[in-house]
């Protein structure tokens, strides 16, 4: 499985699990492999490599980190079941423990599982400067507060709404939303993109997948479209001239355009960019866009 993930093409990330999927009796030869694995030189189509260890409060967390992090391509550590700042507190003491910069190059990505992480979430986005985003774990938590998944959601609106705020509310770059346990045959891949579509619409920018069939349907729903590219590169293009024209706020095809709306033209263009998009070439495409 290790040597079969260094075939995805175009992966933001892909975690390396330690704690649900591996028994306690294979946990020491998993953190040896895992280790080793990520010793070897990244494969082209993987943007970042992580690890979830074990729960800070399972005991297995000290034994993971000081294994995993001596690999050489490891950017980041998922942390599971962080339930307060002391769980990320203990983590980051490790990192820079083991790690001799001063300045540690790895991230922790945060797992919210429970009733009380969602109550310590101000506590837990200002645990550590490493923190680079929340990852909400539905499972674990319908587990926690006896809930049943429905194909609606909305038994998770609130905990999905609370961690994508938390994330824009402390400047946390990732916001990664439940995985959809459906994947096989078209109606799968339906409820996957509906799912996407949902967490977008609730401001999380990516989300968890379990099969490599997910990975083009999440990216592509999670990614700009072409009209919105367009329509922000118009109002970014229209609001540079109407800037030197003193106008603070235009009309563009009859829409008011003022500062809050520039600004998420400007999102906007940006993450496209992130995404591949050839976001110069239609800035040049609409070169002669004037405001109304």
């Amino acid at each position: 499985m290790l040597e079969k993930s260094r075939g995805l093409a175009a992966v933001d990330c892909v975690a390396y699990d330690l704690e649900d999927s591996v028994t306690p009796a294979k946990k020491a030869e998993a953190r040896t492999n895992i280790s080793r694995f990520l010793n070897q030189p990244r494969a082209a189509g993987i943007k970042e490599q992580a690890v979830r260890i074990n729960a800070v409060e399972s005991g297995l967390a000290l034994d993971d980190l000081s294994e995993v992090l001596k690999a050489e391509q490891l950017d980041a550590i998922v942390v599971p079941k962080v339930n307060s700042a002391s769980d990320l507190h203990f983590v980051t003491d490790v990192i820079r423990h083991t790690l001799s910069s001063s300045a540690p190059r790895i991230k922790i990505l945060a797992l919210i599982e429970s009733a009380k992480a969602l109550s310590s979430l101000s506590a837990i986005c200002t645990a550590t400067p490493l923190l680079s985003g929340l990852i909400f774990a539905a499972e674990d938590f319908a587990l926690d507060l006896s809930l049943t998944r429905t194909p609606s959601l909305t038994e998770f609106l609130y905990a999905r709404s609370a961690i994508a705020t938390a994330c824009r509310a402390y400047d946390l770059p990732s916001t990664i939303d439940l995985v959809c346990t459906a994947y096989k045959g078209d109606e799968g891949q339906r409820i996957l993109e509906e799912e996407c579509i949902g967490g977008k619409g609730l401001g999380f920018n990516g989300k968890q997948c379990i099969h490599p069939s997910q990975i083009a349907i999440a990216q592509k729903a999670f990614a700009p479209g072409e009209q919105e590219v367009e329509w922000a590169a118009r109002v970014m293009i229209a609001d540079e001239k109407a800037a030197k024209s003193g106008r603070g706020a235009w009309t563009l095809e009859g829409k008011m355009i003022d500062a809050p709306v520039v600004g998420k033209a400007k999102a906007t263009v940006s993450r496209a960019a992130m995404c591949g998009i050839n976001v110069e070439a239609i800035k040049k495409k609409w070169s002669e866009q004037e405001p109304e």
